[in-house]
């Protein structure tokens, strides 16, 4: 390997520390996991660790954020006053709203669409930064915060469709239940 390479290994080995085995094994902990897991389940294994990995800065933060994928109740969301807070800023609703009407369409929600969703709820309501992003963050990954939250909200329909189902919300899903609790 020439040295650059090298470097640049070392240097992505470094920015993240976990592996798909560290997934597993906070998945297994959480009784998220059991037994052995099929070949779809270690590839969303490796795509979580790479995906979070970077976000977290010892194990307990990857937990965390493993655990916005894994819980997901829309109900206690929307009993937090902070959440509440966070539905009262302008455009919050309109923001859920057109959400669900994107997301009940039955595409899979991954990185081409959730970024044409983003564009769509831009152009459409004219909300930027946090007015846009903080509702879909907190109705997709039950809470509100910054990127590494669109990196959850990429995991739940694989997460589902690697046999994760039944302890994996897809987006769709999500949607669907914060809707309803919002009522």
């Amino acid at each position: 390997m020439p040295p650059e390479e090298t470097s640049e290994a070392h240097d992505a080995e470094r920015s993240n520390p976990f592996t798909a085995a560290d997934v597993a094994v906070i998945l297994r902990e959480r009784g998220w996991l059991a037994g052995d897991y099929s070949e779809a389940q270690q590839a969303w294994c490796e795509r979580a660790a790479a995906m979070l990995g970077r976000h977290a800065a010892e194990r307990d933060g990857l937990a965390g954020l493993l655990a916005l994928v894994f819980h997901y109740d829309a109900h206690e969301l929307l009993s937090q006053v902070e959440n509440h807070a966070v539905l009262s800023r302008y455009g919050a609703r309109e923001v859920i709203r057109e959400l669900a009407l994107l997301l009940l369409d039955g595409q899979t929600l991954d990185s081409d669409r959730l970024k044409a969703v983003i564009t769509a709820l831009k152009d459409g309501l004219q909300l930027r930064g946090r007015d846009l992003f903080h509702p879909l963050r907190l109705a997709l990954a039950g809470r509100t915060g910054e990127g590494q939250l669109d990196r959850v909200i990429l995991l739940l329909d694989s997460g589902a469709a690697a046999g994760f189902a039944g302890q994996v919300k897809k987006a769709s899903e999500r949607i669907l239940e914060f809707c309803a609790a919002m009522d």
